[in-house]
């Protein structure tokens, strides 16, 4: 309370009604490999159809990474697609050669040598089907290809008008020269009425210089370069007296060299990566696609370093598709993930399946092979919006594996015994009910309550909400009402969970018994939460017994 110096009223607040926040429990995250798209940086996307639009469709090479990425669409409404690039040999396709620009970041914040006057938005050869005219202010309009498109030719706008400058218009349509993004050649992709003049705004306030308009609006096209005006002002200039005599004659770009490249496991690490910070990152389900033995390795650092997410593995195609034996299945599948799981023996933040399933391909009219690893993320996130994050996402309720045609491992119960002792959840086909995941493991091997997906995910849940909200507490003072502001504050918040079924009793301890003297000289705050969290069932017996028809239940304990 600051003192007063002379008589008067203070009137102060003290807000004491800090909650715990809710938090995000279901956001998938994934490295893909893809036609198009930036690269290595987040794309959040909640449809196919948006999977489609940022990436472009599946094809022979890259089906199993895009189609584990889409099934996981069918379960939840939040994926952060990542794609990954050959970063030595994927380009850009531009006017007189590629050029790599792997997002929005890199043009608008790297110094980039021309190669024509505009390139494609990301790399790949689907930008060799990109073709840009350019229609400037003057007589060229007339008898111009795109003519019928706009309502007049282009002349000067409002802007320059007022500022003593003229003839600054510009008209770009963009197009799908040989339909190889559309499917129909020449299709018109967009089109914009932009400015010459970096300065100019239009009525609205909104910039109209051409450069930054394709960057903000185009899905297609970088600028790259200004064409050399053939007199009066340079492009690029200021509006106020610029004299755009409109002279130059309309001109047209096909652009050519982009380059796909071949994407490596270190690429798709590389591209992991953005997915390191859980400060800024918001992720719980890490989705690892198509992985081979060293990618998911690095899937499982990614969570055990983060600890608010699971990462999600399924075996290798060649353990089980062509595998006629389910014994050899068997086998495959527990030695693969041994050696995954080398080094992270004590991990609870990793979760294994036991397959691939075969799935119906809608844009290839064909049939392919999917790791289910997408899936099983997609039953936990479906779950939290069903249920909870705490309740079990395997069996009958909740487990149910969409768009299955059927699995290339179907396990028999010896074999899923044999897969859950190594902490590999099955999935299962059961006559007249379906694909099913029949498991809740984690990967830790140490018999615990964390290696159960529920009690983890649970834990995911209480540590995040809690830690954020505790935030409040940081330069605080450590005495009697800081702790006690951190119990009221936290209690409420585990008793809305015990009510919603996730633990079955709690404890909080945030006294001088945990910050002593010397805790508190050195400026920590300590709480000690105890949690008893609730199990799912995963035996059951049930004992039949038939006795004589003049026997009392009584008799037999009934």
């Amino acid at each position: 309370m600051a003192f007063q110096v002379s008589p008067g009223v203070l009137v102060q607040e003290k807000d004491l009604t800090t909650i715990i926040p809710n938090v995000s429990t279901s956001i998938g995250g994934i490295v893909i490999v893809a036609d198009k798209g930036p690269c290595d940086t987040i794309v959040t996307v909640s449809t196919e159809a948006e999977l489609v639009d940022n990436f472009g469709k599946p094809n022979s090479s890259n089906s199993a990474s895009w189609w584990t990425a889409a099934n996981f669409l069918k379960y939840s409404g939040t994926l952060k697609v990542v794609r990954a690039i050959d970063e030595s040999a994927a380009l850009n396709a531009s006017g007189t050669a590629g050029i790599l620009i792997k997002n929005d970041d890199i043009w608008e914040n790297t110094t980039l040598t021309a190669v024509g006057d505009f390139a494609a938005k990301t790399p790949g050869v689907w930008g060799n089907s990109l073709k840009v005219d350019v229609c400037p202010s003057g007589g060229a309009f007339s008898g111009w290809a795109h003519e019928g498109l706009f309502d007049i030719k282009p002349g000067s706008t409002d802007h320059a008008l007022d500022l003593g400058g003229a003839d600054d218009e510009v008209y770009i349509v963009v197009s799908d020269e040989d339909g190889g993004i559309t499917g129909v050649a020449g299709t018109v992709l967009e089109t914009f009425i932009a400015s010459k003049s970096y300065d100019v705004k239009s009525i609205t306030g909104e910039g109209m210089y051409y450069k930054d308009v394709l960057f903000r609006s185009s899905r297609y096209v970088y600028w790259m370069d200004h064409p050399t005006a053939t007199s009066g002002t340079a492009w690029g200039s200021a509006i106020a007296g610029a004299a755009y005599l409109g002279t130059e004659a309309a001109y047209s770009l096909s652009l050519a060299a982009g380059v796909d490249g071949t994407v490596t496991t270190g690429d798709r690490s590389e591209a992991l990566d953005e997915f390191n910070d859980a400060d800024t990152v918001d992720l719980n389900l890490l989705i690892s696609g198509d992985a081979d033995l060293t990618f998911a390795k690095d899937c499982l650092d990614v969570a055990a370093t983060r600890k608010d997410c699971l990462a999600f593995i399924s075996p290798l195609i060649s353990d089980v598709v062509g595998v006629s034996n389910s014994a050899t299945q068997t086998t495959n599948v527990t030695d693969y993930f041994n050696n995954v799981s080398t080094g992270f023996n004590s991990s609870s933040y990793s979760v294994f399946d036991s397959g691939w399933k075969y799935m119906y391909d809608t844009y290839n009219d064909s049939y392919v092979w999917v790791p289910l690893n997408g899936d099983i993320a997609g039953t936990c996130a479906s779950t939290d919006d069903a249920a909870d994050p705490w309740f079990s996402p395997a069996g009958m309720s909740r487990g149910n594996i969409k768009g299955s045609i059927k699995l290339a491992f179907n396990p028999t119960k010896t074999q899923r015994d044999t897969l859950y002792k190594g902490r590999i959840n099955p999935v299962v086909t059961f006559p007249g009910m379906g694909t099913l995941l029949w498991g809740d493991k984690t990967a830790q091997s140490k018999a615990s309550a964390f290696d159960r997906i529920n009690v983890r995910r649970l834990f995911m849940v209480l540590e995040k909400a809690i830690s954020i909200a505790s935030r409040a507490q940081l330069f605080e003072l450590n005495d009697d009402i800081t702790r006690s502001n951190f119990v009221a504050m936290t209690e409420p918040f585990l008793r809305d969970v015990q009510g919603r079924r996730g633990i079955t009793d709690f404890k909080v301890v945030c006294d001088t018994s945990n910050n002593t003297g010397d805790v508190i000289d050195r400026n920590e705050f300590r709480a000690d939460i105890y949690i008893k969290p609730a199990r799912s069932i995963n035996f059951i017996t049930l004992t039949f017994v038939a006795t004589r028809t003049g026997v009392s239940f009584s008799e037999v304990g009934a």
